[in-house]
């Protein structure tokens, strides 16, 4: 087994941006994929906390609806990432996720009570430009750009929110009850759409791209990513995370071909605002660093 924690670290971010391939693979709608994939991954995560680490998930009433309630943010997050893929394509979807960084700049201010910062605010600026060239450029995908805001909104709002959690339990504890609030919103949003009936209209080959979605690209890079905070900063996990958009926009073009290319505006768009994330990354560790 790779014991490098950086080789294991780009992996499971290989995984995250393989999500998407999947998301597109997979052939019924986006509430039947995020039912079963809450559903399923709640179900390893339970296994892999109670018969591997035998650990006890009791937590209090207050630290349990809070958690649920973060996880339906989850559940919406990822309802507006799987829409935006099937309405548009991946490519879309993975480069309006990359505009979280900016929601995350202007919702920490609110939550942690800091004032906001220049560059944050420069940064923003830089990626909104991107992102209006990009639904220009790619106007045809409007609705699906529209979803991949709304997904990189509601994956900024659950990161901040969830950063208030640290602490309270363990962080198999939080990833669990998260992702099953995320179930239980799904479960309603299906019951009060309608789409209650579909959820048994699922193909063979579906169901097992679903199993492996919820198992290996789900429950397996979260529980990865926390044993990898031993050897990583926090910092070099966010910076690497940003990479996700990367290998999936490659990854998804030489598979899908043609319904994944994109003018050449989206790629130096897209381009711009993860270089600009990443600068942002870099220049705050290094304020941190002098600072301490």
């Amino acid at each position: 087994m790779v014991k490098s924690p950086q080789f294991r670290l780009h992996f499971i971010v290989f995984l995250w941006g393989f999500t998407a391939i999947l998301g597109k693979l997979i052939s019924v709608d986006a509430v039947v994929l995020v039912f079963y994939r809450t559903l399923f991954s709640a179900g390893f995560l339970y296994f892999f906390i109670r018969s591997i680490k035998k650990q006890s998930l009791r937590i209090s009433r207050r630290n349990l609806w809070q958690l649920l309630g973060t996880g339906g943010i989850i559940g919406f997050h990822w309802l507006a990432f799987f829409y935006s893929i099937k309405i548009a394509n991946v490519s879309i979807a993975l480069a309006c996720l990359s505009s979280a960084t900016l929601f995350a700049s202007l919702l920490e201010p609110l939550f942690f009570k800091r004032k906001i910062d220049p560059l944050e605010l420069i940064m923003g600026v830089v990626i909104v430009i991107c992102i209006s060239l990009i639904f220009n450029a790619q106007f045809e995908y409007k609705w699906g750009i529209i979803f991949g805001i709304i997904c990189a909104f509601l994956s900024a709002l659950f990161t901040v929110l969830n950063g208030k959690m640290f602490g309270k339990t363990s962080s198999e504890n939080i990833i669990f009850y998260e992702i099953l609030g995320g179930w239980l919103v799904v479960a309603l949003f299906s019951l009060f759409s309608g789409d209650i009936g579909t959820l048994a209209q699922v193909s063979t080959r579906d169901f097992i791209l679903i199993v492996v979605l919820a198992s290996l690209f789900t429950a397996f890079p979260m529980l990865e990513s926390i044993r990898l905070m031993e050897f990583v900063s926090p910092f070099t996990l966010a910076l690497t995370v940003n990479l996700e958009p990367v290998y999936g926009i490659i990854i998804a073009f030489f598979i899908f071909g043609d319904s994944e290319h994109m003018s050449s505006i989206f790629y130096i768009a897209s381009f711009v605002m993860i270089l600009a994330i990443v600068i942002n990354g870099v220049v705050k560790a290094k304020r941190k660093k002098n600072t301490a």
